[in-house]
């Protein structure tokens, strides 16, 4: 009896601590895929930056695709490629090509689409 009131006292007293321990995680978005991109699946794309990238499908839903390393002519390509390593899919497991360069993508994801010009410039405050 003792000790089981000593044990509900200690977790009581250790309650508040250990509800702001750590912070809540936000679900993960779900990876998502474009198919047919051997044939016209893709539609439009625009750079944000130099490893990211909004693909837009053939049904007008758009898309950020997440590179797993800085593409630095990416923001100054006029024309990109898409590799879907072996598939007519271009999902996580695909590549964007610039200027014959090959950069892997590390997740792809449904957005409601692009970042305004504005926003997209504008940096995040430190």
């Amino acid at each position: 009896m003792i000790r089981s009131n000593a044990l509900a006292a200690l977790a009581l007293a250790f309650a508040p601590v250990l509800a702001h321990a750590a912070p809540a995680k936000q679900p993960a978005a779900a990876e998502a895929s474009i198919p047919f991109l051997n044939h016209g699946g893709i539609r439009d794309w625009r750079a944000v930056g130099d490893s990211t990238l909004y693909v837009q499908d053939q049904q007008g839903q758009w898309y950020r695709a997440s590179l797993m390393g800085p593409a630095f002519d990416l923001p100054f390509a006029e024309a990109i490629g898409f590799d879907g390593r072996g598939t007519d899919t271009f999902d996580r497991f695909a590549s964007v090509v610039v200027r014959g360069q090959s950069y892997p993508v590390q997740s792809l994801v449904k957005v409601p689409g692009p970042p305004s010009a504005a926003a997209a410039k504008a940096k995040p405050a430190a």
